[in-house]
């Protein structure tokens, strides 16, 4: 029997266990129709049919499909993990190392790695863009603040942020090629000079220019 065949044949409010194994299929589920059709279509439906539970359940236990995403996106970003050693060590290597734990968390999960389905989705969503601003600003550019020394540390932080947002769109989204494709050693070679430049080198014009 199909997964529609399935779910249309429970009574409507039943899905096919109460438990945690259930409720894990349902946050699945979400995260691959976010990652297939972005925030917009990814309907309830479509997600209840995909884990073979009837919708009412998400309704049961999210509420509505804003509290599904929300459910689906913030345990699976795990930012202690994620930075687990990146802040520690030499300053001047802080560039390599933090872009290379992002590569390898975007090219491990592929299209699937929460902060992409964040990112994608923050095109045309209010509250996704809400959250990759919160989990970027905060559980990333504010833990590099904390290392950096100087009163423009914020700044810093920032434009290490824009560049790594749109490196996340343009290697895992848009899939702009050589790019996309390109080993993660050739793309560290080329873009941690710039993240490190932005974290400890000059960044104001007349500094530069002296």
């Amino acid at each position: 029997m199909t997964p529609e065949a399935t779910a249309r044949s429970r009574r409507p409010g039943r899905p096919a266990g109460d438990g945690a194994p259930t409720r894990d299929l349902v946050l699945a589920a979400a995260r691959r129709a976010l990652t297939d059709h972005g925030y917009t279509g990814a309907s309830v439906r479509r997600i209840a049919t995909a884990a073979g539970v009837d919708p009412g359940m998400i309704r049961h236990w999210f509420g509505d499909k804003a509290g599904l995403f929300r459910a689906a996106m913030e345990p699976a970003v795990d930012p202690d993990r994620m930075l687990a050693g990146v802040l520690d060590g030499d300053p001047g290597t802080l560039g390599r190392r933090l872009l290379r734990r992002l590569l390898e968390e975007w090219d491990g999960a592929g299209a699937h790695s929460p902060m992409i389905i964040l990112v994608r989705s923050a095109v045309s969503h209010d509250e996704s863009t809400a959250l990759l601003r919160t989990f970027v600003g905060e559980q990333i550019l504010g833990r590099l603040s904390g290392v950096l020394d100087g009163p423009d540390a914020a700044l810093r932080s920032s434009l290490v942020g824009s560049q790594l947002i749109g490196l996340a769109m343009a290697r895992c989204i848009v899939r702009v090629e050589p790019l996309a494709s390109a080993p993660a050693d050739q793309v560290v070679a080329a873009v941690a000079p710039t993240l490190q430049r932005y974290l400890t080198g000059p960044i104001d014009g007349e500094i530069a220019g002296r």
